[in-house]
């Protein structure tokens, strides 16, 4: 019998959003994707303990940042199991104005999945989508390590993501509608009017107006409605209560989005001073941008707390 979440998947991608194994295996997504804060909240749980224990035993330098690096990468490997695409595997916060960093990173990472076995075009380095991030993963594209930019929130972010030929972009619906929630002082939007949904469909239609072979990715769903008004949306990672609640409803979900809509868009011209003014302009953008970073380095700085705990008990 069909229901919201397999009508969708006939139109468009779906990602889970989570770290935890049994979820992914019960929705069957294409890919996933995680963050600090999923894999936090995965290495905290009795059952993932002793993919922790082997992230220590098997970092060489024994260091936190190594035993990190492996962590990420067991999850990434371990996910890989049970999806038959990608998986996606976040760059620390904290090199989010590091561009050398970040590319750095990203190559000890991709480093690792190949050590185990996995080749790259399994794998999307996810990069927060500053304009130093950006510079990263235009570099790392053009060495074929594909990039997932992620925090994204701006047309500004998308045009230079789309610029730089960034794999995929993942921007955020749920946390630009909060923001004008609060701004707004409103409890709800409908669907058509909400700002998180209206700023992915512009994007969306930005990219297929102009040809752009980067994914669009809808992400930070905060309720079923938001992820019905994107139907037809290339990707959407959706965290497994919703998906569950799609799941769960039995009615034909109808295609929203689609490559033929398009309106024609102008390209638009970004460079960096371009960008910087327009996210200066932008309240909204810069604010969350800068909320989503702090909010990952915050969760990094305890996965390194907890890896720290794990090695003193070991």
């Amino acid at each position: 019998m069909s229901n919201n979440l397999e009508s969708l998947k006939k139109f468009t991608t779906i990602v889970a959003d989570t770290g935890d194994f049994e979820s992914i295996q019960q929705y069957q997504p294409q890919d996933a994707t995680t963050n600090p804060s999923l894999i936090l909240k995965a290495a905290q749980q009795e059952e993932y303990q002793h993919i922790v224990d082997q992230a220590i035993a098997n970092a060489p330098e024994k260091s936190v940042d190594s035993v990190i690096d492996q962590l990420l990468v067991l999850f990434g490997q371990e996910i890989l199991k049970i999806v038959p695409g990608r998986v996606s595997t976040e760059v620390d916060a904290r090199l989010s104005f590091d561009t050398q960093g970040t590319i750095a990173k990203a190559k000890e990472i991709i480093g690792l999945y190949e050590a185990s076995g996995i080749s790259k075009e399994r794998i999307l380095i996810k990069i927060a989508s500053t304009w130093e991030g950006i510079r990263a993963a235009e570099i790392l594209q053009g060495e074929g390590i594909d990039c997932n930019l992620t925090l994204l929130f701006s047309m500004a972010q998308a045009v230079a993501c789309a610029d730089a030929k960034s794999f995929l972009i993942s921007p955020f619906v749920g946390r630009i509608t909060d923001w004008y929630k609060k701004a707004e002082g409103r409890d709800s939007y409908t669907p058509d009017e909400d700002p998180g949904v209206k700023s992915v469909r512009k994007i969306y239609d930005y990219y297929k107006s102009n040809d752009i072979q980067t994914v669009v990715m809808g992400a930070s769903f905060r309720n079923s409605d938001q992820i019905k008004a994107l139907a037809g949306c290339d990707n959407l990672t959706i965290a497994p209560s919703l998906l569950d609640e799609m799941e769960n409803d039995p009615s034909e979900l109808k295609r929203v989005l689609s490559p033929e809509n398009a309106t024609g868009m102008a390209p638009i011209t970004m460079d960096e001073a371009t960008f910087r003014w327009e996210m200066n302009a932008d309240a909204m953008a810069t604010e969350k941008l800068a909320e989503g970073i702090r909010q990952f380095t915050a969760d990094g700085i305890k996965l390194d707390s907890l890896i720290q705990q794990a090695r003193q008990q070991a």
